[in-house]
Order: structure tokens, then C-alpha cells, then sequence
């Protein structure tokens, strides 16, 4: 029985730090959070955003960093969120600037945070393509609706249980905004033409 007290204090000293790492990386996750969602905005307003996604790497660098040894805080909620909220970042602003769309392993994010990032994706670029229509720019709106549909197709290739990946219900909702995009598209198409075809007689 005598050994029970250092029993205890080895667990005591493991799980002060993993609280500690879990503290850090809550942080770190807020914090990503946050500069993604920015970025995104700044973005669909045609900002610079090299600052807040050099930050937001940074972040990220120090999350595998400080949960390398704690993998399930890794794959914990708020870390697997803020993957994302990077992952939707990092892929538009590539898409905005012409750029190659990063893989999983340039962001150093999860197989699982980047199919979610990924889906969230589609519903910024409808708002990207809404805004060219009203703008009357409709061949870079229906290039836009291009990528979404692109982007859906790559979406719709993963088939695993929610207990593996969340991904049901981005495809479902993803679904539900391409529909509604292409439908906005062709109406906007149409309007162009008949204006066109006025503007001649």
C-alpha cells in the first residue's frame, strides 16, 4: 500500500500536463478560429490576408507541436474545428488567387478536418458567385458554379460511418447550395441573353 502514493503523484503529474496541453490548445484553437474566420471575410472583400493565415499557420504548427504525445487531445472537437475553419481559409484564398488547391499534408491537418473544411467551402463560393451576378459578371459566376460542382463531385467519393467522419451532412447541406446556385445561375444567364439580344435590336 505504501506504493499508492507515488502512484498517485505519477498520475497527478501526467494529467496536470495534459491539462496544461489541453489549455494551450484551446487557446490556439480560438485563436485560429478566429484569424480563419477573418481571412474569410476579408477575402469575399478582396483583402490581403497573407497576416492573418501566416498567423493562423503558426497556430496550427503549435498545436501538433504541444499534442504530438496527447493524440486524443489532438482529435479532440475544438482542435478538429479549428483544422477546418483553416482548411476553408487556406483553400479559398488559393481558389481566389488561381493557385493549386492544397492537399491535407501541405495544411498539416487531419484526412477528416479537410473533407469538413472542404464542405464548408462550397457555401462561401456561393456567396462568391452570387456576388458576380449581381455585379452582372456572369461568365466568371458560372465559372464559379464550375468549381462548387467540382468541389461536390470530390466531396460525394467519401462513404464512412459519422463515427469516422462527420460527413453526411456537409454533403446533404452542400447539395442543397449547389441546387439552389445553379438554379440562380441559369435564371442570371437567361436575363443576360435577353438583355443582349435588346441591347442589339
Amino acid at each position: 500500500m505504501e506504493r499508492l502514493e507515488d502512484i498517485a503523484s505519477q498520475i497527478e503529474q501526467e494529467l496536470d500536463e495534459k491539462e496544461e496541453v489541453r489549455e494551450i490548445a484551446m487557446k490556439a484553437s480560438r485563436s485560429i478560429v478566429r484569424l480563419c474566420g477573418g481571412a474569410v471575410r476579408d477575402l469575399h472583400k478582396g483583402k490581403n490576408v497573407e497576416g492573418s493565415i501566416t498567423e493562423a499557420n503558426e497556430e496550427i504548427q503549435k498545436l501538433l507541436a504541444i499534442t504530438r504525445d496527447f493524440p486524443d487531445v489532438k482529435h479532440s472537437g475544438f482542435v478538429e474545428t479549428a483544422m477546418q475553419e483553416y482548411v476553408e481559409a487556406r483553400i479559398f484564398q488559393s481558389l481566389l488567387a488561381g493557385q493549386p488547391i492544397p492537399a491535407p499534408k501541405d495544411l498539416s491537418v487531419t484526412p477528416e478536418s479537410y473533407l469538413l473544411g472542404l464542405g464548408d467551402l462550397i457555401g462561401e463560393l456561393r456567396r462568391q458567385t452570387l456576388d458576380r451576378i449581381r455585379k452582372g459578371d456572369v461568365d466568371n459566376a458560372s465559372g464559379q458554379l464550375e468549381t462548387m460542382e467540382l468541389l461536390f463531385e470530390f466531396l460525394m467519393r467519401f462513404h464512412y460511418p459519422s463515427s469516422l467522419v462527420a460527413i453526411k451532412r456537409k454533403q446533404d447541406v452542400a447539395r442543397g447550395v449547389l441546387e439552389k446556385t445553379r438554379g440562380e445561375v441559369a435564371i442570371a444567364i437567361r436575363t443576360h441573353s435577353l438583355e443582349k439580344k435588346f441591347s442589339r435590336e
